[in-house]
């Protein structure tokens, strides 16, 4: 079941942790995050699950930056969020997937114990004009059934910043 905005209002601060916390983004059932003033681009057209890949950094000024089609831009949440009892899950806003832009292609769902700030994979079907702080995305919560275990991967958590593809981890197992 998908907590309520008044439900997620109840539990900020004790089960659900968003900070900084603005009450007036609350929507029904959902939060809205908004979009830090940096992003990462990888450095190579070719990448290689196996290697880590490199990247640079891209500072999104206040007058705005254009996004191209065919690139993948990674952003980062200004909001840190952590929940030990509820699972996380991140969309798009409707009026953002409106004007062409995904904000994440294929990583909206978050894992019981995730503490950090949420990486956004960012694609655009036609050029358009970002601004940094806006609210680009919303996080809403699903209560949990059954016996688990928080999230422990060291790859994405506690993180401080735009997280690149840590994939070639796994196959040194």
């Amino acid at each position: 079941m998908i907590l309520s905005g008044k439900e997620i209002l109840r539990h900020i601060g004790k089960d659900i942790i968003i900070e900084p916390f603005d009450e007036k983004r609350i929507n029904p059932n959902s939060y809205n995050l908004s979009l830090a003033n940096e992003l990462l681009i990888y450095d190579n057209e070719i990448l290689d699950m196996k290697k880590p890949n490199s990247t640079k950094k891209i500072i999104i000024p206040e007058e705005g930056l254009l996004l191209q089609p065919n690139t993948l831009y990674l952003g980062r949440t200004n909001e840190f969020t952590s929940t030990d009892r509820y699972v996380p899950m991140l969309e798009g806003r409707s009026s953002t997937g409106r004007l062409g832009l995904f904000i994440h292609i294929t990583a909206g769902f978050g894992d019981i114990g995730f503490s950090g700030y949420w990486t956004l994979e960012i694609f655009c079907v036609q050029p358009i004009v970002i601004y940094p702080n806006v609210e680009i995305c919303q996080i809403y919560y699903h209560d949990i059934n059954g016996e688990y275990e928080l999230y422990k991967s060291g790859k994405y958590q506690n993180n401080t910043g735009i997280q690149p593809s840590l994939m070639y981890k796994d196959f040194d197992k």
